[in-house]
């Protein structure tokens, strides 16, 4: 890992679930309509009378051990001695291995431009001392970015992963949440846009 190792920090309890962090990102890369490299789910669970659903704004979680690099046989991602994984376009083959084996869907394949993308952790704007266009963006001031070591100590109890979510052994994500209570619960199905996904088995995962 990077010694200043860059993460995200989201932080469940402030998420509004407004998508502005999504929308900032695809309008500030100019992706076309279907690839969101930040993408917010509802995550909803509970029976009556005590429902529950939050939010959870997830992008690359530039991985120490990303799985991305290992797998694309052109060598379009590579590791920034700050820890930032980016995407290098024009050696991308659009075999779409990096699709397949992310587990955290970060890689999102363009059909229209044969070729996948991801989200940078918008290094250009990190190089000339700004914040990725999401953490702005966020409107409810639920996202961060940093050096992970800061941001542990600035929120002390923050995670790595919640039950939703790929146990962060497989790839340690540079990615720090604040969880809510309702997190540890085990939730019944996941809202990705205009898409539900039920949970199976009513397992967390």
């Amino acid at each position: 890992m990077a010694d200043q190792q860059l993460g995200f920090f989201v932080n469940l309890q402030r998420c509004l679930g407004c998508h502005t962090c999504e929308v900032a990102c695809k309008d500030w890369h100019g992706l076309a309509p279907g690839p969101r490299w930040r993408r917010v789910r509802t995550v909803e669970g509970g029976t009556y009378p005590r429902p529950f659903a939050y939010f959870v704004s997830i992008a690359c979680n530039h991985c120490a051990e990303p799985i991305c690099v290992s797998v694309c046989p052109a060598k379009a991602y590579t590791k920034r001695p700050d820890g930032l994984v980016v995407h290098d376009p024009s050696r991308c083959m659009g075999c779409q291995y990096c699709t397949f084996a992310c587990p955290y869907g970060a890689p999102q394949y363009d059909e229209a431009a044969g070729r996948a993308g991801k989200c940078s952790g918008c290094y250009g704007r990190v190089d000339a001392g700004e914040e990725p266009v999401c953490v702005g963006s966020c409107i409810g001031r639920a996202l961060e970015f940093g050096p992970l070591s800061e941001l542990e100590k600035r929120h002390p109890g923050c995670v790595s992963t919640i039950g939703v979510m790929p146990p962060a052994e497989m790839t340690r994500p540079s990615l720090r949440l604040l969880r809510r209570p309702e997190s540890q619960s085990a939730p019944s199905r996941i809202v990705d846009g205009h898409r539900t996904r039920p949970v199976e088995g009513g397992k967390r995962r």
